[in-house]
């Protein structure tokens, strides 16, 4: 590879943001652009998070691209394995793998003032480009608390989201620590297998029924045959869940039947009445994430495992202390903990207008306009950026808005003509940031009574999207240049009207 390379648009990532990102280039006519990924391979959380009975929660036809397709999903809810290969297959079917730059993790970028371009150092060598689109995703870099004593545990230790398949689990003493969305699936495929199951909770999730079975072979063949009955699966799994969310946004205190079937599902498998004390939430189901699973409880109500109603505190040798002063021997510990998501560690390597990084600009809280843009980061935006997130739909409907926002952005750019950049005006910024919070109040996210990952360490929900999946595709469907400066190269040193840098549009 060239030690520079120099494009119009250099995508970071290559999960469903990226790849997506990458085939919508192509789709507006550019050619001219690299995915930096640092991996070896694509698949973003789909290539990193392989854990025994790893699978989503969101049906598969949701969850995949409109403009992707795929008739042959095996199960209604599919299994890692098959996300990461649909992945690998977009990037085959649309050509992308010319544009990618695999074992390129990015080191820093620095916006050029001059030059109206970012720099980028990469571990294959530097690039420059006009545009950045950061795709690097909230669950991209995982999250494991400091706990005293962690250093000197002679077990084997490791995360969720990296897990070690050459650790042979069967017949050993497993701590799980976590309960959220990946500890629900661990916990039911390694504990037939393992000698003692320790599980560390320190908040109970609510968990309904996984009502999950194999699509068949005959429906297969009509998706086939028929593409529109793929759409049609895919549009009234969507129209489901636009209802649902107006219950979770504006009515919170109607969720009690939903928290009654969660119960149900509880009672079902676990019989004794402490244990589903444990189990039991004191929070309206939906403030944190509501979880799947048809299989957690029944593994929970086994002998050879506890749940332990209390964080891991403290290891000593080879013993885990929980925070209510209870204790277990293990021989490893699974830190089901999650992932920097309210400080996302690509903020600490962009270095934007004025010298700061974005992790500093973001210290009061992440926020940017229309979840794209941030202020003084010209010709940057981010993919599942601040208030994207969804609490109860599939990220690929937010994702697709946000690339047709990219699109015309770049198509701004282009009617600009010569070299120009766009910066988000603060003023946007902050009121946009206003509206979203403000609707955010109402929400059981926010009325819920529970601390969860979406908040930042302020306590300000700075993940989820307050509204609809239509709401936020209307909000990003066009660039309004009154939000934004346009920023004009220098003229050369002596030239009249050297800077015409921030040319007010639509003042």
């Amino acid at each position: 590879m060239a030690q520079h390379e120099q494009v119009r648009v250099a995508v970071i990532g290559s999960g469903f943001g990226g790849l997506g990102a990458a085939v919508r280039l192509r789709r507006e006519g550019i050619t001219d652009f690299v995915v930096l990924e640092r991996a070896g391979s694509v698949g973003g959380t789909w290539r990193d998070n392989s854990y025994p009975g790893c699978a989503c929660d969101v049906p598969s036809h949701l969850y995949s691209f409109s403009f992707a397709p795929n008739p042959d999903w095996p199960r209604t809810f599919s299994g890692q394995e098959h996300i990461r290969a649909y992945l690998e297959h977009v990037a085959d079917v649309f050509g992308l793998r010319p544009h990618l730059r695999l074992d390129a993790e990015v080191k820093r970028m620095t916006w050029d003032a001059e030059a109206l371009r970012w720099d980028i150092e990469t571990a294959a060598g530097s690039f420059s480009a006009d545009v950045v689109v950061s795709a690097t995703g909230p669950l991209s870099d995982p999250k494991i608390p400091e706990i005293p004593g962690l250093d000197s545990f002679p077990g084997k230790v490791f995360h969720s989201a990296r897990w070690d398949h050459d650790y042979d689990l069967r017949g050993k003493r497993v701590a799980m620590v976590g309960t959220g969305a990946s500890a629900i699936q661990i916990v039911p495929a390694v504990q037939p297998e393992v000698a003692h199951l320790t599980l560390f909770q320190r908040t109970p999730p609510w968990v309904m029924p996984r009502v999950d079975r194999a699509i068949s072979a005959a429906e297969r063949r009509l998706h086939r045959a028929l593409p529109f009955t793929t759409q049609a699966r895919r549009g009234l799994l969507w129209g489901i869940r636009e209802l649902q969310v107006q219950a979770f946004t504006k009515r919170p205190d109607e969720l009690g039947l939903v928290e009654s079937l969660a119960k149900r599902n509880m009672g079902r498998a676990i019989k004794d009445p402490a244990l589903r004390a444990r189990l039991t939430p004191d929070y309206r189901i939906g403030c944190k994430r509501i979880l799947l699973s048809s299989t957690y409880y029944p593994a929970l109500a086994q002998r050879n495992v506890d749940v332990v109603a209390s964080g891991l505190s403290e290891v000593r040798g080879s013993t885990v202390v929980a925070a209510d002063g209870s204790s277990a021997e293990v021989d490893a510990i699974i830190f089901g903990t999650g992932f920097h998501v309210t400080d996302m560690p690509i903020a600490e390597r962009v270095v934007g207008a004025d010298g700061r990084t974005l992790a500093e600009a973001w210290k009061g809280g992440m926020e940017a306009l229309r979840g794209a843009s941030a202020a003084g980061f010209p010709n940057w935006m981010t993919i599942i950026g601040p208030n994207t997130g969804l609490g109860n739909s599939s990220m690929i409907l937010m994702i697709e808005s946000q690339l047709n926002y990219m699109a015309d952005y770049l198509r701004q750019l282009r009617v600009l003509g010569g070299r120009a950049a766009l910066d988000a005006r603060p003023g946007a910024v902050a009121a946009w940031n206003h509206k979203v919070q403000e609707r955010m109040k109402r929400t059981v996210w926010n009325t819920g009574g529970c601390t969860s990952w979406y908040l930042d360490a302020s306590g300000r929900n700075t993940t989820i999207w307050p509204g609809t999946t239509t709401e936020f595709r209307r909000a990003t469907q066009r660039v309004d240049l009154a939000e934004y400066d346009v920023i004009r190269a220098p003229l050369p040193s002596g030239t009249a009207g050297e800077k015409t840098a921030d040319a007010e549009v639509g003042a």
